[in-house]
């Protein structure tokens, strides 16, 4: 007899800004699995909706103690007895509860807490590793056995506290070893540090939210010269690609892009795209024009000189990445489990990208806990790559560590 679902717990914890979030624990007879939810600061407009307490004498009204309680009276209920390998039904029953299509009732962060921490417990039942049973659950297309790292070294836009506009700038080790990858990763930002300190003072090695340096930079161009001068002087321009998250939305007013002290128009923002990728070898520009702006992803995009990548454009969402195929804007999206808010859907989304030969990007978010869950997630699928920020701070190494640990078992 398959073991049920007994019950579901949940209780508020910090995740890495020292903002509230919810670890959900999932429960059966004789196993038990949890998840702790991260949240996002550069979020897109579509997202699921998180459910936050409002009260301003805790946390700044980021309490979500409500949330923990609506998993323990509501959910929990409605969950037990249930198979945990059933994730469909689990999925459908949160959605059913939540009623509505941007889970303003529930929270996104509540229902995402349940759906994961219960694929958790369907493997622990089983007695496997997680990305073993996420592979049970789905059938998506790989494109690589061991995801690329996407290593956020420098932070900008709303990931520090920097005039630098653009918000991540991203070291790629195009090897297929974890090991060597991570080696690549450390000792380019270690010698980056240096570099930073020496160029512009010792201010510029402090730390933004995803564990990446925030130098006193304020041209955007300035921090990839100065990581490919890193890469070339350590010998591996060979080995080593750039990558940019630039979530232009967030310098984004009324048709203009505001920054370096200039006011682009979209013409103007793709002509300064096609002058960086002529003079960088950039891997891919995730996010480069406003969130809505799917026409100029795609005339980008058909310049075929870098891969363009949504996030804020497509938030993990199967309807705006059907958007994003008609209109052939994006060939690589960013996978975020909390920007939907069930893993079914999670795993939709990817399953029609990979159908429609776009890669799948599985990604951390800014506010993390120490829950390693993406990993399992990169690598059960096969994913093109995994951003799980710097290798500095220890909810983004929590990440890596699990790769390296999946890759020896």
């Amino acid at each position: 007899m398959n073991a049920k679902i007994t019950n579901i717990k949940a209780r508020e914890i910090l995740d890495s800004r020292g903002n509230p979030t919810l670890e959900v624990t999932a429960l059966a007879e004789n196993a038990s699995a949890s998840f702790a939810v991260p949240a996002g600061a550069s979020t897109g407009a579509h997202e699921a909706l998180e459910k936050r307490d409002g009260d301003p004498n805790r946390f700044r009204g980021l309490g979500v103690l409500k949330a923990a309680e609506n998993i323990e009276k509501i959910i929990s209920p409605a969950l037990a007895g249930l198979d945990p390998s059933d994730q469909k039904q689990i999925d459908s029953t949160l959605l059913k509860l939540d009623g509505t299509p941007n889970k303003s009732n529930l929270g996104g962060n509540t229902l995402i807490g349940v759906s994961i921490a219960c694929t958790k417990l369907a493997a622990a039942v089983k007695n496997i590793e997680v990305f073993e049973h996420l592979r049970s659950l789905a059938d998506i297309k790989p494109s690589r056995e061991i995801p690329l790292l996407y290593m956020n070294l420098v932070n900008g836009g709303k990931h520090a506290q920097t005039k630098l506009a653009f918000q991540e700038y991203h070291v790629v080790p195009m090897v297929d070893n974890v090991e060597e990858a991570l080696n690549l990763g450390t000792k380019i930002q270690n010698d980056l540090k240096k570099k930073l300190v020496e160029s512009f003072g010792i201010s510029s090695a402090n730390l933004g939210d995803e564990g990446g340096f925030v130098p006193a930079i304020n041209e955007v161009k300035k921090p990839l010269e100065l990581l490919w001068q890193v890469i070339e002087e350590n010998k591996s321009a060979d080995k080593v690609k750039l990558a940019l998250d630039v979530a232009a939305s967030s310098f984004y007013e009324t048709d203009r892009y505001n920054f370096d002290g200039k006011s682009y128009s979209a013409d103007e923002l793709l002509d300064f795209y096609q002058t960086l990728t002529n003079s960088l070898p950039v891997l891919s520009i995730e996010d480069p024009f406003q969130e809505e702006d799917f026409s100029n992803f795609a005339k980008l995009l058909s310049q075929k000189q870098t891969r363009l990548v949504g996030d804020d454009l497509t938030v993990t969402n199967p309807v705006r990445l059907k958007e994003a195929i008609a209109q052939k804007s994006i060939d690589a999206i960013i996978i975020k489990p909390n920007q939907v808010g069930t893993l079914t859907e999670t795993l939709e989304t990817m399953r029609l990208a990979r159908e429609n030969n776009i890669e799948c990007i599985v990604s951390h978010r800014s506010g993390e806990t120490t829950d390693d869950f993406v990993a399992d997630l990169a690598f059960a699928f096969g994913c093109f790559g995994l951003k799980a920020g710097a290798p500095h701070s220890g909810e983004r190494v929590a990440k890596y560590n699990r790769l390296l640990k999946i890759c020896r078992v």
